[in-house]
């Protein structure tokens, strides 16, 4: 007696199931993170993904990621919370965005992101999920954040001092970053009194660069006075980015001030004058001044 031979597997039965289950996940809205990945995965799909998100590739996503994190500090600067909530999901869907393009090409997945940020963090937390001693204060715990992230440079060939340091960061953050690893062998001015005298000088080189030089030389001594304002915002430990930030935030608010003050006698900043604009703008700083004071 001869049995039947077993039918052979229908591909086309087995991909139905799987886009199913995979259309079942993107709908669930209780799918939480292997939801995110199935719907980036779609919209990357040749077949039937988005044309745009199709086209995309590491290098124009890139100014997207650093978009969406400065959108973030903004919603947190703001204490939108409210905000924030959707800013860090609009952030979280760029490294899976990255992830993706990563898995297509074969360099890594989602997966070996999440391993690789998670081992780091256990390796370099030795005081919490290690053998050493949690009784240590927070720049001790800094020396040895530092300590550990040398070794993991070096491990890498990163021999130099300022090997590492980003060449995308934003230029005043990596101007901080770069000073700070400098500092770390001693080259760095001792007091802020000698950092606000080279200030001083840079200032009086760029005055004589207006001048005299091109616009070339202009920008580069002009870049000289910025490394040192950096570098001064560094030694009085402050973060030069949120400094920046909130006198953008001042800046805005005053001259919106000056807008409404014009406006109440149906007029704009064009129909004023330098003298009466900055007028107001002393009437608004005024005003900030006395609605802080108890």
């Amino acid at each position: 007696m001869t049995l039947p031979r077993p039918a052979a597997p229908d591909p086309t039965s087995n991909l139905a199931s799987a886009l199913a289950s995979d259309e079942a996940l993107i709908r669930d809205p209780k799918g939480g993170m292997p939801r995110l990945l199935a719907i980036m995965a779609r919209l990357r799909d040749p077949a039937g993904g988005c044309p745009w998100d199709l086209e995309q590739d590491f290098a124009s996503i890139a100014p997207y990621t650093i978009e969406e994190a400065y959108e973030v500090a903004d919603a947190i600067e703001r204490q939108a919370w409210g905000e924030l909530e959707g800013e860090l999901g609009d952030l979280l869907l760029q490294v899976v965005y990255h992830a993706q393009m990563a898995a297509e090409a074969g360099h890594f997945d989602f997966a070996a992101v999440a391993r690789n940020v998670s081992d780091k963090m256990v390796a370099r937390h030795p005081h919490v999920f290690g053998a050493d001693s949690r009784d240590k204060s927070a720049d001790q715990q800094v020396a040895d954040w530092e300590r550990i992230k040398a070794a993991e440079r070096a491990a890498k060939a990163e021999t130099g001092v300022l090997d590492g340091v980003a060449v995308g960061l934003p230029a005043l953050m990596r101007a901080v970053k770069l000073q700070k690893r400098a500092a770390r062998v001693g080259f760095d001015w001792p007091t802020t009194g000698e950092v606000l005298d080279k200030i001083a000088e840079e200032s009086r080189e760029l005055v004589e660069a207006r001048d005299s030089l091109s616009a070339d030389e202009i920008e580069d001594e002009m870049g000289d006075l910025l490394f040192v304002m950096a570098n001064l915002a560094r030694h009085l430990k402050v973060d030069p980015e949120t400094a920046l930030r909130r006198a953008n935030a001042k800046f805005t608010r005053r001259f919106r001030a000056i807008e409404a003050a014009l406006a109440r006698d149906g007029r704009r900043p064009e129909d004023s004058d330098l003298a009466e604009m900055d007028a107001l703008w002393n009437a608004a700083k005024a005003a900030e001044k006395a609605a802080r004071t108890p």
